[in-house]
């Protein structure tokens, strides 16, 4: 059986997450890296929802996921590809062509993304129905 690794935040974990990682499945033996809150701080410029502990428990718990871990740098995806001998790198069409350079080491994939369901967009959801009941950003009463 073939080998094959993605990464991902997989921060607010969602349909998309799973339909992209099931999809990656049918390549062989998933592994998956998830960012660290400093890597997803650095790439997404903020900070993670759900800590990365919590992130890897997630992923890690899903029946199609062998085996995942701490993804610290985009630098070091070669460094992966090797390290866990992945014959096949799957990632998001929204990477298209950003890890050609890997082919030499590994098959790359680019799969095309759910349409419609991101984690921007559901941030974005629970903000349009907790701002106007104050809850995203509460009123401070300085009258103390």
């Amino acid at each position: 059986m073939s080998t094959c690794i993605t990464f991902g935040t997989f921060d607010l974990f969602h349909v998309g997450h799973l339909a992209i990682l099931e999809r990656a499945a049918h390549y062989g033996d998933l592994i998956v890296g998830v960012s660290t809150d400093a890597l997803t701080s650095e790439k997404k410029a903020r900070l993670p929802v759900h800590k990365e502990q919590q992130r890897l428990r997630i992923v890690s718990g899903l029946k199609v996921v062998q085996g995942a871990f701490f993804e610290e740098s985009l630098e070091k995806k070669r460094q992966y590809v090797l390290e866990y001998e992945a014959d096949v790198l799957v990632m998001g069409n929204d990477w298209k062509g950003r890890f050609d350079h890997l082919s030499d080491a590994c098959q790359v994939i680019y799969l095309e993304r759910t349409p419609s369901i991101s984690t921007t967009t559901t941030i974005e959801a629970c903000r349009q129905i907790l701002e106007p009941i104050n809850v995203v950003r509460p009123r401070m009463d300085n009258s103390t």
